[in-house]
């Protein structure tokens, strides 16, 4: 079994796309409109931005979460700055001997987003 699918509200289709375009580095792959559907591929995972979601909170690997903030400079709000929340000491839940970063940003549509980055320490 594989996730296939994430589902995020969204108000605002366009202002949407044009958030999540700059975030993932890549435009949409699909718009249905209506009845208000907006596709995004993360490695084979199907991102819904869809006016009719309910909101959700969504994790997102990045390369590094400070870049990416630097990145979406006025694009969006900053919940929680960069922080290290985990080293790994084994494989369990990530790379063993790295750090895992996370930041949580405020997306177009008033999703709570988290951005999560493993770096060796």
């Amino acid at each position: 079994m594989r996730l296939i699918q994430v589902a995020l509200h969204a108000e605002d289709l366009d202002r949407a796309a044009d958030f999540y375009t700059v975030l993932l580095e890549s435009p949409p792959t699909a718009r249905f409109d209506p009845p208000g559907l907006l596709f995004f591929d993360l490695d084979g995972v199907r991102l819904l931005l869809d006016r009719g979601a309910p909101a959700s909170l969504l994790y997102l690997h990045v390369g590094n979460v400070h870049e990416t903030l630097e990145r979406l400079d006025g694009l969006a709000d900053v919940v929680q700055h960069p922080h290290v929340i985990f080293t790994h000491g084994d494989d369990t839940l990530g790379p063993a001997g790295h750090d895992e970063w996370q930041a949580f940003i405020r997306d177009s549509e008033d999703n709570t987003v988290g951005l999560v980055a493993f770096q060796r320490h």
